[in-house]
């Protein structure tokens, strides 16, 4: 067969998406809220704040949600292997994914116990919500802080909108407080409750939506299939572009595959060097694989 194949890297540029570290992050975070995920769960269950239990059940959904990015993010940098060619990347898709199922499962508890509260209120100390709620506020804006740097990246992204919805979540509950302080009424503890898992809800769909999709190979988000086609047509000497194929490597970096038809034969190496250039610097993808064919019958029916 006339056709060549050839797999490009700009070795200078090309893995410019690797993961970055985040370790010292992951730890501080990790020790922070499990701490506090300890005292949030005494003082609601001492005050009688099911919203105090149900942010506790979200921290703690969030610390295992932390500690599945941490172990993604460390595998992603393991070699690849003979078996495991590409490595351990795909990890960090597959930690996405189950930090969305964790957040399903929390939301289902959360929503159960509060439904029970609201046919049965109960009495509620605003003081002790108010006060360790604040607290809250304060560990969970500051562990989203650390990850605010990594949004390029959806395992991080995954663990900043955890941290980020928690501050939201923690004021909503000392908003909760004080207005139990002025009013007395009961009902709303609950009714937060229900405000918070719908915070929850929005958040994971999204990072649900985009984990699933990564899962199946589907074009990550700010690249065009249309463009990268329209690139690779428009370069010369091509005729035809087929077989194109871009999928996600792991939460940073991704691969294509394309077939080139080009009459004219084989371009040569600058040619390669140059696409996977222009690839890289403007379209995000940092492992193309291309295969030149000089006429597009040279492929058969197999393409």
């Amino acid at each position: 067969m006339g056709a060549g194949h050839s797999h490009s890297h700009d070795h200078g540029h090309g893995h410019s998406h690797a993961p970055a570290d985040f370790g010292n992050a992951f730890l501080i975070g990790i020790v922070l809220n499990t701490a506090f995920v300890a005292i949030e769960a005494v003082y609601g269950w001492i005050s009688g704040s099911m919203a105090l239990i149900a942010d506790a059940g979200h921290n703690l959904s969030d610390v295992l949600a932390l500690l599945l990015a941490w172990g993604a993010s460390v595998a992603a940098r393991r070699p690849a292997s003979e078996r495991f060619t590409y490595g351990y990347k795909s990890s960090t898709i597959l930690a996405a994914l189950a930090n969305a199922g964790l957040l399903l499962v929390a939301i289902g508890a959360i929503l159960f116990e509060t439904l029970n509260r609201i046919a049965e209120p109960a009495p509620v100390a605003g003081e002790t919500m108010v006060v360790v709620a604040g607290i809250g506020i304060v560990i969970n804006a500051g562990t989203a802080a650390l990850f605010m740097r990594g949004q390029h990246d959806i395992n991080i992204r995954g663990a900043f909108l955890h941290m980020a919805a928690d501050a939201l979540v923690s004021l909503g509950v000392v908003i909760a407080g004080l207005a139990i302080i002025m009013t007395g009424e009961r009902w709303i503890d609950p009714a937060v409750s229900l405000a918070i898992v719908a915070v929850i809800a929005w958040g994971t769909w999204g990072l649900l939506k985009d984990s699933v999709a990564m899962s199946m190979l589907g074009v990550p988000k700010g690249i065009s299939e249309n463009e990268v086609r329209a690139y690779l047509s428009g370069l010369p000497g091509v005729a035809a572009v087929h077989d194109l194929h871009i999928w996600p490597m792991s939460t940073t970096e991704t691969a294509l595959t394309a077939h080139l038809v080009m009459p004219g034969g084989h371009p040569g190496d600058p040619f390669l060097l140059e696409l996977a250039h222009e690839l890289e610097h403007h379209h995000r993808i940092g492992h193309p694989t291309i295969q030149i064919e000089t006429t597009r019958a040279n492929c058969g029916a197999g393409c």
